[in-house]
């Protein structure tokens, strides 16, 4: 009776203890990283996203509701390698005084004319006015997606030194799942044959994916969803296309499909699935990040899979 009192008496002060703490409020520039802080931060941090899911960070433009609300957060969370490059913007109009962690920051980055990993197919015109750039997709390897998430622990520990444990021990235990997912999808990549590990995207966003898996990803625009190909270039990628007789074309979210689905027509390919690069779904398996890479992988494996 006496330890079942003791036990209770624990609650109560645990809990206590938590409904007294001030959650470390955490502001990222995309959905991706809001998904990742939350699953380091849990209950100690409330985590909003500039760019939410289903929306393109390329194309952002802050408003002024953003910069008042950045001037009441603890920590900012950024990308960096130039794919969130307004938020330098903003920190300056709030006169942001707290914590800033560009997640990215150790990363070697690949550059936008080193994607390919067949060396016979270096000629296609994948990465356009965007060549010698560096891709800012880091995420889509699982391997920095972990680099993210430590940085994160990190940067939270510093800042709420009470929750250095909660923010460790699930940190460790999100690793866990990365690691699990990685292993199976690098077995499930490796059993595809050669001839089918070719990708057709809307824009070049997979380079860190096909570096990962050993794929080959071919896109008609750049870095950005805004770019556009020339029209020499798009004519090159589809004869390119139809000499490698690529089965399947691929479609991303909120990217617009009339140019894939060009290049879908004039090469006989079928359509493919859906993929995630810059943003989580709303809802639906692709609404958190282990999702969306999972939903990546089975959308490419029934494509590239199929007779």
């Amino acid at each position: 009776m006496r330890r079942l009192l003791m036990m209770s008496l624990l609650c109560l002060l645990t809990g206590n203890a938590l409904a007294d703490q001030t959650p470390v409020r955490v502001l990222a520039t995309f959905s991706i990283l809001a998904d990742l802080a939350h699953e380091v931060g849990g209950d100690r941090v409330v985590v909003t996203s500039l760019v939410g899911p289903d929306q393109d960070a390329h194309g952002f433009d802050p408003r002024a509701s953003d910069i008042r609300r950045m001037s009441q957060t603890d920590l900012v969370l950024a990308n960096g390698l130039g794919f969130d490059p307004w938020i330098a913007r903003m920190v300056a109009a709030a006169r942001y005084k707290g914590r800033m962690l560009t997640v990215s920051d150790g990363i070697t980055p690949l550059m936008a004319d080193a994607h390919d990993v067949h060396d016979e197919q270096r000629s296609a015109p994948h990465a356009h006015a965007t060549d010698g750039a560096a891709d800012p997709h880091a995420w889509l390897d699982i391997g920095h997606a972990r680099h993210y998430v430590r940085a994160i622990a990190a940067a939270l520990a510093d800042i709420d030194p009470a929750g250095a444990a909660h923010y460790a021990r699930r940190s460790f235990t999100y690793i866990a799942q990365l690691d699990a997912l990685d292993a199976d999808l690098r077995a499930r990549f490796a059993a595809l044959p050669a001839h089918r590990r070719t990708v057709v995207t809307p824009h070049d966003a997979f380079g860190y994916f096909a570096h990962a898996y050993d794929l080959h990803f071919v896109a008609p625009a750049g870095l950005s969803n805004e770019a556009s190909p020339s029209a020499a270039s798009l004519a090159m990628l589809i004869d390119q296309l139809r000499q490698l007789k690529v089965p399947v074309v691929f479609f991303e979210s909120f990217a617009d499909e009339r140019l894939i689905e060009r290049i879908r027509q004039a090469t006989g390919a079928r359509r493919g699935g859906l993929l995630y690069a810059d943003a989580l779904a709303k809802a639906g398996p692709a609404s958190t990040y282990l999702g969306l890479m999972r939903h990546n992988a089975d959308t490419l494996i029934d494509g590239l899979g199929a007779p």
